[in-house]
């Protein structure tokens, strides 16, 4: 693969080749088959960030495969969501680098970049049973280069508590609001703040909660303008979506 590249390259040297169609011809690569599963090695070139491994469901020798394969490929920086701490202790025995954040169920090979970015990402939760849901979105913007301000434990019960956050809240270029229950807070937030709201519904709750879908249909149905919704529990999509915010540019 290395070498078509280079090849790509000598003939826009030579002038045999545009710039255009040698960039287009990167961004179309296929991807690496190792049988189980089919990486895509260049998606760090047509998307801005490489592929994000999805732990649940994977044996662990298919994360190890999946991680060599990377790292040949000369892919530093890896992030595994939704990963077990059984899985975490026989890839950290097999990759020095390998840190595990049990909390979030992230793991992560490399260091995260330096923050940029518009501004700041602010994410906050309703409560405490939130917060591993909250961890997975703010390590996953911090592994993409974002500063992160967290804000835990500042729900709709005791609402005083939100407010005493007028700053940060004010001054964020994108906030993450997650909450179980009802999901009140992401139309509080999105009533407040002057930037996008990602909204994160939770599994928190009693029965009536339905695992999530009482607070994924409140925030679907908020008044507030400028609030968008993700899926129950994922705190991985708003955290990458948050960054592609934060990372906006004018398109030429």
């Amino acid at each position: 693969m290395n070498t078509e590249i280079k090849r790509m390259l000598e003939q826009v040297r030579d002038g045999e080749m545009s710039v255009e169609d040698a960039m287009l011809q990167i961004k179309m690569k296929p991807f690496e088959d190792i049988g189980y599963a089919k990486i895509d090695t260049h998606r760090a070139v047509r998307q801005g960030a490489s592929e994000v491994i999805y732990g649940a469901g994977k044996t662990t020798e298919q994360m190890i495969g999946i991680i060599e394969l990377m790292l040949e490929q000369g892919i530093q920086q890896i992030l595994v969501t939704r990963l077990k701490k059984e899985s975490a202790r026989e890839l950290q025995e097999r990759f020095q680098e390998f840190v595990f954040f049990e909390e979030a169920g992230i793991g992560r090979i490399g260091k995260n970049p330096e923050a940029g970015g518009i501004g700041k990402i602010v994410v906050a939760t309703g409560g405490t049973s939130d917060i591993p849901v909250a961890e997975e979105a703010a390590l996953t913007a911090e592994f993409f280069g974002n500063e992160v301000i967290r804000l835990y434990d500042v729900g709709v019960a005791g609402i005083h508590r939100l407010l005493t956050h007028m700053e940060e809240i004010m001054s964020a270029s994108v906030i993450i609001a997650i909450a179980g229950m009802e999901g009140a807070l992401a139309s509080v937030i999105g009533g407040l703040a002057d930037c996008p709201v990602i909204a994160v519904p939770t599994s928190v709750g009693y029965g009536a909660a339905f695992e999530g879908l009482s607070a994924l249909l409140s925030m679907l149905n908020s008044c507030a303008s400028g609030v968008s919704v993700v899926n129950i529990d994922n705190g991985f999509g708003a955290g990458y979506l948050a960054n592609m915010i934060n990372h906006m540019e004018v398109k030429q």
